[in-house]
């Protein structure tokens, strides 16, 4: 996968991009990472890159035409996705990052996966002329607050979505149990010791049965959607077995010896 980052700050990159399993998928070719100063792309002496906005206010705006030259020296020849934004489009996904976007989650990040070049835009003041959308197959923003800028908002992006990239985790069956994957949050994980300060490790992950195991992760992610995320559980997919185990963890909440 190729990923662009627009920015006028490339100096907030170089921590994030250059560490742990991000850095050894770049050194692997699994990942490519380019960053591009937008204000390179500015023409005046000032090399400008914002300016008042229309109709008066607070706050600058970042003008439309460094976005676009820098937009087109990343995209060269090519242009982006289809207008329904699918993965396997006429070109990549070009990615603005908003404040006014769809909310940032799993499934939009195994979307973006799927794209071999993805471009991120990075908004810094009040945000971008809005004519800069027209050129975005996705606006997305990563929660409901406001940055200083794209680029955390960016770095976040990229980790969500790369790490779904075949190769990049080296054990894919790591991320399928990560919490959203199948809709419901993670169970609760241990290592050594086997005790520490009086709390020991749940006798079953010791047991060596494979499916004891596997059912008390499940009745455990459950359990924390339950709890922490119910609204989860209205997207997700339930099976016979996911339905027993919540009918099992009702009747633990209304009597908790039986847990």
């Amino acid at each position: 996968m190729r990923i662009d980052i627009l920015t006028l700050f490339p100096e907030m990159f170089e921590g994030p991009l250059s560490e742990s399993i991000l850095q050894k998928a770049r050194e692997r070719g699994l990942l490519s990472i380019r960053l591009t100063n937008i204000r390179d792309h500015a023409t005046d002496a000032h090399r400008t890159a914002d300016d008042y906005q229309y109709g008066g206010g607070s706050g600058m705006v970042m003008k439309p035409e460094p976005i676009f030259d820098a937009l087109d020296s990343v995209l060269g020849q090519t242009v982006p996705g289809d207008a329904g934004g699918e993965a396997g489009g006429r070109g990549p996904a070009v990615v603005l990052l908003s404040a006014r976007g769809r909310l940032f989650d799993h499934a939009l990040a195994e979307e973006l996966s799927g794209f071999e070049h993805v471009v991120l835009v990075c908004g810094r003041y009040k945000g971008v002329d809005e004519r800069v959308t027209a050129l975005a197959t996705h606006e997305v923003s990563i929660g409901d607050f406001v940055l200083t800028g794209g680029e955390l908002a960016a770095a976040i992006v990229v980790d969500a979505v790369a790490r779904l990239v075949p190769g990049v985790l080296g054990d894919m069956e790591s991320a399928e149990t990560d919490s959203f994957y199948d809709g419901v949050l993670g169970p609760p994980v241990y290592t050594r010791p086997e005790e520490h300060k009086g709390e020991r490790v749940p006798e079953v992950l010791l047991s060596g049965n494979h499916e004891r195991i596997r059912r008390w992760r499940r009745k455990e992610s459950l359990r924390a959607t339950l709890e922490r995320r119910p609204d989860l559980l209205n997207e997700t997919k339930m099976t016979d077995e996911d339905r027993e185990i919540l009918d099992e963890i009702e009747g633990e909440r209304e009597d908790p010896a039986s847990r």
